[in-house]
């Protein structure tokens, strides 16, 4: 016997006598510190069955026999439960030690993040970034030089938890450690970030890209893409918008893979719109919106500011879906002022 069992048996034999002799509430309440012990020492269910049915018996010697063979029912319907109650222990333990690690994971993902939108006297910026749960699928990244120009690239990642947010750091540490004349080329940029998710992502993996450069010398945005959502172009002159699509395969397929360059010369007042498809696959009820029902949001808020304008798309997206996020949500629109 376990000096732990000897113990509680005294102290629980000693607490039985009380109880039974004047059923007081003092008793009822050092039980229940007993049953915390016994938490504390895992002692199961049936073990204490019989530990109360052996010190019963010796301060009830003349107790019933039917009353003691009930206990062998009790004994059987307390295995089964020690046993369940086991398993949802480790379960809960797992979905502690999973929470933890979504936790440790959505941590990392905020210090990769952007921590403020760039800020561009040529351009008129707007960014509204939300994920879903505490992990985020989607990526925003920006590459600013107030003398040439300004590049945005946005992606989403196939994966959650904390391998996504390792992802997210590779792609992060990779488009800062480029040469800053392969970040003006979208096509060269994302050939060298294929490489490395090619060499250093799980096939399970994969990864949509659109990567823009804004050139503030030609006004010209030259763009390239990974599988990505089409973003739209708009032309202030002629009021209309344009799909924005980027041929490509995705991220980290084939190494073998080149990417085509886009370009669109942007006049002032022009904006170019990037976005994830958490934007595109909202949903009224069962129905995904249509793609001119965002541009159409779009329109309705174009007389503001580029991030006034992503923020009040964001809000009647979330009414219309009755403020329920169904996929992470990236909207970024890039406006020319000058």
């Amino acid at each position: 016997m376990r000096l732990t069992d000897h113990k509680l048996q005294l102290s629980y034999k000693r607490i039985l006598k009380e109880f039974l002799e004047e059923q007081s509430e003092e008793s009822l309440y050092e039980a229940q510190k007993i049953s915390k012990f016994l938490l504390e020492q895992q002692i199961s269910p049936e073990e204490f069955v019989s530990i109360h049915f052996k010190l019963l018996t010796e301060l009830l010697p003349t107790i019933d026999k039917k009353v003691k063979d009930s206990f062998d029912l009790l004994l059987e319907v307390m295995m089964g439960y020690g046993l369940a109650y086991q398993e949802h222990q480790i379960l809960r333990n797992r979905q502690q030690e999973l929470e933890l690690e979504i936790d440790v994971a959505a941590s990392m993902q905020q210090t990769l993040m952007p921590q403020e939108k760039p800020k561009a006297h040529f351009l008129d910026i707007g960014v509204v970034s939300v994920p879903a749960k505490k992990m985020s699928g989607d990526y925003y990244h920006y590459v600013h030089d107030d003398n040439r120009g300004l590049g945005m690239a946005i992606a989403d990642i196939i994966g959650k938890g904390v391998p996504a947010a390792l992802c997210m750091s590779m792609i992060k540490y990779a488009m800062d450690s480029l040469p800053s004349e392969q970040q003006l080329e979208p096509s060269v940029l994302l050939g060298n970030l294929n490489r490395v998710v090619e060499q250093n992502v799980d096939d399970s993996m994969f990864i949509t890209m659109m990567y823009g450069y804004y050139n503030r010398t030609t006004s010209d945005f030259h763009y390239s893409g990974a599988g990505h959502e089409p973003g739209f172009f708009y032309n202030e002159k002629e009021d209309s918008f344009e799909e924005l699509r980027a041929k490509g395969l995705v991220l980290g397929v084939s190494r073998k893979t080149t990417y085509r360059e886009y370009i669109r010369h942007l006049e002032i007042g022009d904006f170019v719109v990037l976005l994830s498809d958490g934007v595109t696959e909202c949903r009224i009820g069962d129905e995904f919106i249509e793609r001119e029902e965002i541009t159409n949001l779009i329109r309705n808020y174009m007389h503001l500011s580029a991030q006034e304008m992503v923020d009040h798309v964001y809000e009647e997206l979330m009414k219309l879906q009755d403020f329920t996020l169904r996929d992470d949500f990236t909207l970024i629109i890039l406006r020319r002022k000058v």
